[in-house]
């Protein structure tokens, strides 16, 4: 609530009864876009659906956000977001390659309609600012997850084996995480000249221009001997060491951090993404920022997520209403 609701007000509305469905509707005719994310054919049972607010505001944009969709033939399933990463195959290629499927840990679906739904809101702004028409999009978390599944629905539709990898990747060796004295890191060699310098830094110059681990064809053929060369290299090292070496070189490397570990970083404070914001009765607590930074119209977060109800009545005001 804190960080998805930030910059926003709040106003609290039965929409099962017909006062709430009036003043969504009076709401509606001042707005330019309205967006939902209900069970497919909620909002028509509610008496708020397109049809319904189009009819009040003919240029309305109206977005959907819903788990599969508001056609096809299992639309009007609940959705959640594990379903969406279980439907779509997400679980099927996430987890150790021995181990079983395992859901993402975050709500990756939801936070991706939520992306796609932005993005083509701005599209139909543009399109209503050419032509003074408005729309409805349908934006389903399933297909969400599967356009961002980087093309491994057309490798399924070919029916090519998609297997768990784990935190390796199919296409680089090394590339995965490694325990040092004091913690982890996660190591992503992909260029054969980063192998060349690896090689040397691990003291193992033999390798830097054996074809058989200077070019990553053939190295792929010895992924369980380097990543225990690597693994053993590491283990006589603290994480910062590693870091700063490596870095230094060139090599993609950063240490595997805890969330708390994460707020703490000073690279993260200093991209300001975590800001304080008073709110919930407190003076400051950290909140998210956001993720782009524009450098004509920065962003920021301006006032905290509202209490549910606390708003309502100023808004009421507005439409000429008592509490």
């Amino acid at each position: 609530h804190a960080t998805v609701n930030r910059n926003k007000r709040g106003l609290s509305l039965d929409l099962r009864t017909s006062e709430g469905r009036d003043l969504f509707l009076r709401l509606a005719t001042r707005s330019d876009i309205v967006v939902e994310n209900f069970r497919p054919g909620t909002m028509q049972k509610w008496g708020i659906s397109y049809t319904e607010v189009h009819a009040v505001k003919p240029d309305i944009i109206y977005v959907s956000i819903s788990g599969f969709g508001q056609f096809g033939p299992g639309h009007d399933r609940p959705g959640y977001d594990p379903l969406a990463q279980a439907a779509g195959g997400f679980i099927s290629v996430n987890g150790e390659a021995q181990g079983n499927p395992v859901k993402a840990g975050t709500a990756i679906a939801d936070d991706l309609a939520g992306v796609h739904g932005a993005l083509a809101t701005l599209a139909a702004v543009y399109h209503h600012r050419r032509t003074g028409e408005g729309q409805h999009i349908d934006v389903a978390l399933l297909d969400s997850l599967l356009f961002q599944s980087n093309g491994f629905l057309t490798l399924g539709a070919l029916g090519l084996p998609l297997p768990r990898w784990g935190n390796e990747y199919p296409f680089a060796v090394p590339s995965t995480i490694f325990m040092c004295k004091d913690g982890r890191v996660y190591l992503a060699l992909l260029l054969d000249s980063h192998w060349k310098v690896f090689a040397q830094i691990m003291g193992r110059t033999e390798l830097a221009e054996d074809p058989e681990y200077a070019r990553l064809a053939n190295r792929l053929r010895h992924r369980d001997e380097i990543n225990a060369m690597v693994a053993h290299w590491c283990s006589t090292r603290l994480v910062d060491d590693v870091v700063a070496l490596l870095s230094k070189e060139g090599i993609a490397i950063a240490p595997v951090r805890t969330y708390t570990e994460a707020a703490n970083d000073p690279h993260v404070q200093a991209r300001d993404m975590l800001q304080a914001i008073a709110q919930f009765g407190h003076p400051a607590l950290p909140v998210t920022g956001p993720a782009a930074k524009f450098s004509r119209t920065p962003t920021k977060v301006r006032m905290g997520a509202p209490m549910l109800g606390a708003q309502d009545e100023a808004i009421l005001r507005e439409f000429g209403l008592s509490s």
